[in-house]
This record gives C-alpha cells, structure tokens and sequence, in this order.
C-alpha cells in the first residue's frame, strides 16, 4: 500500500473517531443546535470577514448573536480563545460552544465552516438553516488532494441547509447548485445574481472588491433569513473590518502600511489588487509584498503565490509563515520559483526572520510608498519546528515604523 493510501485510511479513521466525538457531545449537550439559528459560512477567502459581517447586521436589528470565527468564539458578546491556528473547533468545543449561546438567550450562531471541519466530521450533528460560500479557490490541497475533492468538503455544508447562498461569480456555482438540498440564493457582481450591485448598493469603509463580494453574501444570508435589507445595508455602511484584515497601521508616518491574513493565492492577489487599485497612476509609488507560505501544509500554492507577487508588487520580500518542520529558507525558495524570469531585474529579497524581513521592508520605504505584510494577521503565534512561539505582527510592525521614523 503506498503513502497515499495509508493517508487516506488514517483519515478515515480520523473522520469515524471525529463523527463518534461529534454524536456524543451532541447527546451530552441536548442537540443545541436545534433550539438556534445557525448560519455556516464556508469558502477560502473571506469567511471570517463574512461571519462578522453578518454578526454585526442581525446585531444591528436588535437580535442577541454569537460566532465562531479564526479570530475567536463570541458568545453573545464575551470572547473566548479557540486556541493556535483555529477556524472550527472540534467537535466537543462546537456543541459546547452552541449550549453557551443558547444560555446566553442567543437566537443566531454564525459559525466559520472550513473545508476540513466539514470532511472530519466535527460539524456533524449541527442544523443549519442557511449555508453561506464565499469562493473556492487554489488551497488545502495536501489534504484534499484534488479541488473535487476540496469543493466536494465543502459541498457537505449545502446538503445540510435549508437555504443555500452561493457565489454566482465563482466557478463551484454550477457543482454547489446541483447538490444543494434547500431553497438556493445566488449574489455576485453580474446582474443575474438575485444579490447584485444593480439592486443592492453596497457602500463599505474598508476596501477591496472582494469585500464587496463578502458584503453582498452577508447581505443575501440574513435577508433570506428575514432582516429587511435596508437595515441590512446601513448595518454594512459601519462595519470597520476585523483585526488583521487589511488593517492600516497608521503611526504619522509618510507611507502606508497594511496587515492582512491572505495565505492563499487567490487571497494575496485580490489583497495585492486592491493596494495597487488605490496607487492609481502614480509612477513614484512603489507596493512591497511581505509574506510566506507554512510549512507542512499546501506546497502547490507556493509557485502560485510568487506568480502572483512578481505581476503586482515591486518589491518582494519572502519570509516564513508558520514554517513548522520545514526550513523556511526553502519554502521562500519555491515561492521565488514562481515568479520565474520575473526574478530578473525584480527587487526582490529572501529574508527568513520574519521581525527583520518586515524592518527591512519598512526601512527600505519612500514617502507615499505601500507595504503590504500578509499570512499572519490577527494570529499570536508562529509555529518553529513544532513549536508555538509569541508573535504578535502589529507590535512588530509598529515597532519598525518607529524605528524608522526616529532614524
């Protein structure tokens, strides 16, 4: 048997341990889950920016909600710690977390749904009333192996909601359509969506189009669950974004700076877009790129990434993420792979220790100038040979700014 069968035995068994965890902590806590309103949010960008937005517009017509996110658990206002590196819990913590809210007299739980909580079972037994995409694009696929395989985890959302909200724009439209067991609603920036800029005009204070997209998803989910759209729309005029999502840091200096998770291909460039979108035509201004890719995870994306950092930034500064057993001069290696014959007369620059690729980068920044640091976020810990080490990007990065602005 060769290694890749052994991988999917192992997380079969994986799977089966996770349903029976699931099956008895449901028992244990009465099924919570039956007595809220439960909204899963799935995709590879943009989930935990969906799951708050749709937090903040039923907040926002007076109901008592709670979440679990990348960021943290809120159960109707108090904030709980999910641990290191995590979007869904396990299955023990799900239901645990869902008795909470009920005692807490929420009605509404919104619940980040990642491909692999959904394949190992840790959401089994949790009814959902409506299933939220975001997109599916290049991730997971060490795990998934195939993007079948990877649509086909996430696919287990929708045979699961009464109400489907699904991406018009995005390519799993016609697979998601087709399994999808409840009433379908589709959003998107072309006008055949049932959600669309034309009939839903989305005004936002943080950028990017892709948060339009997120806005127009959060806004087709709780509509369908009753919220007049108008007090969906106003809710989404004063969402400011969450922490770690293109967060401006802003210490007076004369240059701009921005932290944002993107860890994928399809995140980074959408990321990297946006910033290039507000350089306009100016030809003085320069967009550096910081970021990496983890170790032990998707190697496939990491040419991606370098591709699409060699078309849109100027200067590139590759550095680790989370690089685990891996050396994490070797993981920048294959992303600078991929920017090919680019590298040529391309500034970029392999620095491994993370605090000094980011000084670097700061240093090296002109007046009006962007530096964009992405992969880490909102996250407290870098993992270094199996090892989970503080790290905090923000403190970091403001002590670099200020660093530079004594200089």
């Amino acid at each position: 048997m060769n290694i890749i069968s052994w991988e999917i035995m192992w997380q079969k068994i994986k799977n089966i341990y996770h349903f029976a965890q699931a099956l008895i902590a449901a028992v244990y806590f009465n099924f919570p889950s039956k007595k809220l309103t439960v909204i899963g949010v799935t995709g590879t960008d943009g989930k935990t920016t969906t799951v708050h937005m749709i937090s903040e517009i039923l907040m926002a017509a007076g109901e008592n909600v709670s979440i679990i996110s990348s960021i943290k658990a809120q159960i109707n206002k108090k904030d709980f710690d999910t641990g290191f590196h995590v979007s869904t819990p396990s299955p023990w913590q799900v239901q645990k977390y869902l008795k909470k809210a009920i005692k807490a007299n929420s009605k509404y739980f919104v619940m980040e749904s990642t491909s692999h909580g959904l394949d190992q079972n840790r959401l089994a037994f949790v009814d959902f009333e409506v299933g939220t995409i975001t997109n599916i694009t290049h991730e997971h696929l060490d795990y998934h192996k195939t993007w079948e395989n990877y649509v086909g985890a996430k696919a287990k959302l929708f045979r699961k909601s009464k109400t489907s909200i699904l991406n018009a724009d995005d390519q799993s439209l016609k697979v998601l359509k087709a399994i999808s067991k409840g009433r379908i609603v589709t959003y998107g920036i072309k006008n055949r969506a049932d959600f669309n800029l034309k009939n839903s005009q989305i005004k936002l204070q943080i950028p990017g189009q892709y948060n339009i997209l997120n806005a127009l998803a959060a806004l087709a989910a709780t509509v369908s669950l009753g919220i007049k759209k108008e007090k969906a729309l106003s809710a989404l005029k004063l969402f400011k974004g969450i922490s770690g999502r293109m967060q401006n840091v802003d210490l007076g200096q004369n240059f701009k700076v921005y932290i944002d998770f993107a860890h994928t291909p399809g995140g980074l460039e959408q990321a990297l877009k946006s910033l290039r979108l507000s350089i306009g035509d100016s030809p003085s201004t320069k967009l550096t790129a910081v970021f990496g890719a983890a170790g032990e995870r998707d190697k496939t994306k990491r040419e991606k990434m370098g591709g699409v950092a060699a078309n849109l930034a100027d200067r590139v500064v590759l550095t680790s993420e989370d690089p685990r057993s891996e050396d994490p001069e070797e993981i920048c290696k294959q992303i600078a792979e991929g920017m090919k014959s680019k590298k040529e007369g391309k500034d970029y620059h392999i620095i491994p220790d993370r605090q000094k690729a980011i000084e670097f980068a700061i240093n090296s920044t002109g007046k009006d100038d962007i530096v964009g640091i992405f992969g880490k976020g909102h996250e407290k810990s870098m993992n270094i040979k199996g090892k989970e080490l503080p790290w905090d990007e923000f403190e970091v990065t403001k002590k670099a700014i200020i660093k530079k602005l004594n200089e």
